[in-house]
């Protein structure tokens, strides 16, 4: 049975429950899930550090095989476990696919990150309010280029939902989150139509509502 070290409210763990549940696998029936990160701790035991060296989740053990990095494992399990055929397969798709998520974790995330962990782990007095805000509005910029992108396409790879949407939807989610959260901290949000549309088709067509946060509980 697989094995995925991983607290439910890491975004990075996120990614690696909800490609599970869109190729039918569960927990406690296929794989074995095990809570490290934040107050759980264990991520900095020697057996997890011999498994990953970061010291970070998600981790996937699979038989002999040990992954990190959660679109590395997003890859994988597409790769070994989709024999339903849930994500397209044709090269030109999924190479649509693997530029946003890339796209995602060397240019989204790093760009709101300093306004999530400024507003979700930071205490209040130690905030640096100014740094937060022009965080959150540099990601309001660069989410503009991917709702450009969604004007002629249903999802970020083409007409069909791929496994490059889920990195996106969980960036974007929290994205979201943080403005309903905290709108003086982050200033304003644009309304981008575009994105909004595609939210839809994935909370309604998908296993989103299986992994997502649905209040802004991330702190736990």
């Amino acid at each position: 049975m697989m094995r995925l070290w991983g607290r439910k409210s890491s975004i990075n763990v996120q990614k690696v429950l909800w490609c599970l549940a869109e190729l039918g696998l569960e927990e406690g029936k296929d794989f074995e899930r095990i809570d490290a990160g934040l107050h759980f701790g264990k991520n900095r035991t020697p057996e997890f550090l011999a498994l990953n060296p970061n010291g970070l989740v998600p981790t996937l053990e699979d038989g002999n095989l040990v992954l990190w990095e959660s679109n590395t494992i997003l890859r994988y399990l597409r790769s070994q476990y989709d024999q339903s055929k849930r994500f397209p397969t044709d090269i030109a798709t999924q190479y649509q696919s693997e530029k946003w998520m890339d796209w995602q974790v060397g240019t989204m995330w790093p760009s709101l990150r300093s306004a999530f962990m400024g507003l979700t782990r930071t205490p209040e007095g130690e905030r640096n309010y100014e740094a937060i805000r022009k965080s959150y509005q540099d990601t309001n910029a660069l989410l503009t280029l991917l709702d450009q992108q969604l004007i002629n396409q249903h999802y970020c790879s083409g007409g069909s939902f791929n496994i490059g949407d889920i990195p996106l939807a969980l960036c974007v989610s929290r994205w979201i989150l943080l403005n309903q959260t905290f709108p003086d901290q982050t200033g304003p949000r644009p309304a981008l139509k575009n994105i909004e549309a595609w939210m839809h088709r994935i909370e309604t067509g998908t296993k989103f509502s299986m992994v997502a946060e649905k209040e802004l509980n991330i702190m736990k």
